[in-house]
Parts: C-alpha cells; sequence; structure tokens
C-alpha cells in the first residue's frame, strides 16, 4: 500500500483526496492541516471572513463531492438557514451566497470522504493544527517535519495543497494589513480613514470586514440595499485605490457548462504554438478577433475591433468605463446584468471573452519576453477583467456605501510611492498624497518564485538546480532535480501562476486535484514547459 501525505486540506487537498479514493485503488493517506478544522479551507473560514464576504462561485459551477452544493444545501435545516438570512425556497442552481456556508459543504464533504475511504480500505490518517515546517527528499522516500515535533514522518510520496500563502500574521489590532486575510477580521478597527489598495474582490472584501464593524446593510424587497452606520462611528472613511480607478462589473448571465469556442479551439492554439514563439501573441490575436466577429459582429463592427491589436485592444475594452463615474457605470451595468439574468439573455462578446481566456492561456509559456510582457499589459487585463465579475449584491453593497458617504474610489495612475510609518500610511502620486490611519493590501496573490517555498529543505534542493521557478510537469509532479522527481506534487496556485496567469478558482482546484492523483498513481514525469514569469 502506498504511503501518501497531502499538506494543505482546503479545496485542492479535498479534490485531491476525492480523485484518489475515486481512482478506487486503497492508499495509506496522511492529510496535514495547520487550523483546527480540515476541509473547511482559508478562505472559507469563520475566522477569516465575515457572513458579508460573498463567495464568487454558484452552485452549478462548483465541482461536486458526491452531491452538488446546491443538493447539500436542501439538506440542512431551515435554522441553519435563518443564519444567513436565507429561504429554502429561494435557493438555486446560480446563487451566490455566503463564503462561510461553502466552507461548512466543504467540511462536511471531507467528512464523507473520510467515512468513504475507511469503508474502501484506505487507511486515513487526519493531522488538525498540525502545521507542516519542512519537506526533505532522501532516497528512500519524503520526510515530513511538524511544528512541535523533532522526528519527521516518511512517505512514499507527498502532495503539496496549501492555496494560496500569504504574509505570518502580526498581532492585532495594527494600523497595516499587508493582506486582507493577516489578522484583520480579529482586529478592532476604529472608525477613522481607511485605505484599501485594491478594487476588486479582494479590496471589496477587506471593505466589508470593516464596515461590517461600523453598521449593517438593510436589504429591501430583495433588490434596493442601504447601509445604516452606527452612531458612535461617523469618522469612518474607506478609500479604495488602484492604478485605473475602475470598479469590476457584475457577475452576467450565460449559459453553463461552456459551450465551445468555434475558431480559437484547443487545437488552433496547439498549432499556433508549434510555429513557434515569433509573431505567437499576434497570431493568437488575430484568432480573437475572428472568434469574436463571429459571434457578435455588431459589438465587433461598433469597437473596431478589425483595427485592433493585442497592445490596443486592452485600452479600448476600458476606455467607454474611465469616462464615467465608476460608481454610475456600476449602477448601469447592475440593471443590465439583472435585466439580462432575468431574461435569460448572453450577452455574445462578454460570453466569448469569457471562454477564450482558459484556451489563449496555454500559450503563456511559450511567450518570448517581448511577448509575455506585451500579453500582460494588455489581454492578461481584459480576461482578468472579464472573468472576475463579482456577485450583484456585492456591487449593490457597493452603491449602499457610497451612497452612505462611507466609501470614494481613488485612481494613481501609473506611478506612486508608498510610505509606511508607525500609525500613518501615505500614498503620494504625481498630483497629491493621501493618508490613513489603517491600511489594507488588498491586491490579491502574487506569483512566488522557489525562493519563497515555506520548506526549507525542499526549497534548498531545488534551489540547486538555479531555477527561479520550479519545474512542474504537466501532472504537477516536481521534475528537477533528477532525484526528487516523481515523488512530489506541488499544486500550490501561488507557484503555478508563472506559466498559468489566471490559475484560479474551485474548478481548477478540481482539475490540479485530479490531475496529482494521477500523477500519484502513475508517478508520470510529465513534459517540461518553457515558462515565463509573470510577476
Amino acid at each position: 500500500m502506498k504511503n501518501i501525505a497531502i499538506v494543505g486540506v482546503g479545496p485542492t487537498g479535498i479534490y485531491t483526496f476525492y480523485s484518489l479514493i475515486e481512482r478506487g485503488e486503497p492508499l495509506a493517506i496522511t492529510l496535514y492541516e495547520q487550523e483546527k478544522e480540515a476541509g473547511v479551507g482559508m478562505p472559507y473560514n469563520d475566522e477569516n471572513t465575515a457572513t458579508l464576504m460573498l463567495a464568487n462561485i454558484a452552485s452549478i459551477e462548483i465541482p461536486p463531492v458526491f452531491i452538488t452544493y446546491l443538493e447539500w444545501l436542501h439538506k440542512q435545516s431551515d435554522s441553519y438557514l435563518a443564519r444567513f438570512n436565507i429561504v429554502r425556497e429561494s435557493l438555486h442552481e446560480r446563487q451566490f451566497l455566503p463564503r462561510v456556508m461553502l466552507g461548512d459543504y466543504y467540511r462536511d464533504r471531507f467528512l464523507a470522504l473520510v467515512d468513504k475511504a475507511e469503508r474502501a480500505g484506505f487507511t486515513v490518517t487526519v493531522r488538525e493544527n498540525s502545521k507542516v515546517i519542512d519537506l526533505q527528499i532522501p532516497e528512500n522516500g519524503v520526510q515530513i517535519w511538524t511544528e512541535g515535533h523533532t522526528k519527521p514522518e516518511l512517505f512514499d510520496f507527498a502532495i503539496v495543497a496549501t492555496g494560496h500563502l500569504w504574509p505570518e500574521d502580526d498581532d492585532s489590532p495594527r494600523d497595516f494589513f499587508p493582506s486582507p486575510w493577516t489578522g484583520l477580521m480579529a482586529a478592532q478597527i476604529k472608525p477613522c480613514r481607511v485605505g484599501i489598495m485594491g478594487a476588486s474582490l479582494s479590496g471589496l472584501d477587506a471593505a466589508m470586514a470593516v464596515v461590517s464593524q461600523h453598521g449593517k446593510f438593510i436589504t429591501h424587497d430583495g433588490k434596493s440595499v442601504r447601509f445604516a452606520l452606527n452612531p458612535e462611528s461617523k469618522g469612518l472613511e474607506l478609500t479604495l485605490m488602484s492604478r485605473t480607478g475602475i470598479l469590476p462589473e457584475a457577475d452576467f448571465y450565460c449559459p453553463l457548462p461552456y459551450e465551445p469556442l468555434a475558431i480559437v479551439t484547443e487545437n488552433t492554439i496547439e498549432h499556433e504554438i508549434a510555429k513557434g514563439s515569433d509573431g505567437l501573441l499576434d497570431r493568437v490575436f488575430q484568432l480573437i478577433v475572428a472568434e469574436l466577429e463571429q459571434a457578435d459582429p455588431q459589438w465587433s463592427a461598433q469597437t473596431g475591433l478589425n483595427t485592433l491589436t493585442a497592445d490596443t485592444f486592452g485600452d479600448v475594452w476600458f476606455a467607454e468605463r474611465k469616462k464615467h463615474d465608476p460608481f454610475y457605470w456600476a449602477q448601469e451595468n447592475l440593471e443590465e446584468a439583472e435585466r439580462n439574468k432575468r431574461e435569460k439573455h448572453t450577452v455574445p462578446w462578454r460570453y466569448t471573452v469569457l471562454r477564450l481566456h482558459e484556451v489563449v492561456e496555454e500559450i503563456v509559456p511559450h511567450l518570448n519576453e517581448l511577448d509575455s510582457k506585451r500579453f500582460k499589459t494588455g489581454l492578461a487585463r481584459v480576461f482578468i477583467d472579464n472573468y472576475a465579475a463579482i456577485p450583484s449584491e456585492s456591487i449593490r453593497r457597493l452603491l449602499a456605501l457610497r451612497e452612505a458617504g462611507i466609501i470614494r474610489l481613488q485612481a494613481l495612475g501609473q506611478k506612486y510611492e508608498m510610505k509606511v510609518q508607525d500609525n500613518l500610511t501615505t500614498i503620494i502620486t504625481e498630483d497629491t498624497h493621501y493618508a490613513f490611519d489603517i491600511f489594507i493590501d488588498a491586491r490579491g496573490q502574487k506569483a512566488l518564485k522557489t525562493k519563497d517555498l515555506p520548506f526549507p529543505s525542499l526549497r534548498e534542493q531545488l534551489l540547486k538546480c538555479s531555477d527561479e521557478i520550479p519545474d512542474i510537469g504537466e501532472d504537477y509532479t516536481l521534475q528537477e532535480p533528477q532525484n526528487i522527481r516523481g515523488r512530489v506534487a506541488l499544486g500550490a496556485i501561488p507557484w503555478l501562476m508563472h506559466d498559468r496567469p489566471f490559475v484560479q478558482g474551485l474548478v481548477v482546484c478540481a482539475e490540479i486535484g485530479a490531475a496529482m492523483a494521477k500523477g500519484v498513481m502513475q508517478q508520470a514525469s510529465g513534459k517540461r514547459k518553457k515558462r515565463v514569469q509573470m510577476d
């Protein structure tokens, strides 16, 4: 019986565990989770998440673990649903619900997985409150060291599924948070000037974490939302900041699962990659143009799509939004998105761009240095803006905060400086400066390198290859150095972002988990890919 370790039991770890069980061959599996409950996942843990924070994915998109999220919700008691102000009759497969509920689903599904595995002949050991501090790869397997123990455990194969990596938490309260996940939920935020760097989903999460301490949202007829500020919190001022000063748009209606693209198919992309790196980005952009022209000829003509390049497409994509007040645009976009949902109307160009990003991502490791930079500043921004649309309820809450005079959005431009001092963080732009009593950096996960691995022995072994980025195969097994090949799979998102800048979401967690489970069983070497630094 193979002896397997899974480090990290959030969604990626759960889907890996699930895939190993579904493959059927009994294994000895030890699951390490540094939190007190395995299976919840950091983004869905109630210690890191306010009830106001919504999951950015609906049941219809969540890969099921034996049963769908919606089926699980219907099995819950009325009292459980009432804790989140949810009426059973209102549940549906496209609904966005609080993250903590999704954490409860994954915890329940994890326990179901343990039960099924043990009944199927697996030997399962769950180590909660167990932080892995080192992985070492001697000749006879993989040694795993945990905090507070002087001796390692030995395994045939180790799977690293640690998810996102944020800076270590400091004591709270404090006045500077390097991410929304570093003590913000536990801190007492006084009503003061709060700066939030980042205006996408993470930035809105940070805003929700702050305002939840100073008032409450009141919903009327399930449509309009207002924010009631506590009388003693009148000094609260939130400023969202980004280079462009635009807000994410509302999630839009479209057919799920995705319908196939007509022109930009996997085979077409593989064919273009085979032609070589020179000109690859421009060749693929012409295919994107052809796909959009076929899907939505009217929009393509209005935007002058056939006159654009991979460098100018992004400018045109954002141009109209930049002409308008961001909150006005948010209101108009919200009304359009809600109308389309009621009418089940799909906007062809939006849906086409949504489906394009995963296929086009395959070219990233094959771009030359110049084109990788062009991609990052052009097409990548468009794709991220499109797939990172947020729940309508999040837009309503943002508008309610604006109406209450609590929040504003500031465009910083391309050049700014940040100075962090005791009890004060200052952002200095070319035109002015902004001072904040509390500051939260909510720009999201950045791509990490080999030197950032939190496991000293493994880090040292990989650095001997003189490679800044871990060499990861198609099944996520480490490829170099030769003596560790086939013994460790690295499925942690920050170290995958160099080749896959759009790697995100629960669907991707399930795909990674299935691939790593296959790697465990087959110990496939995988195909080495050229990598391009995206951070």
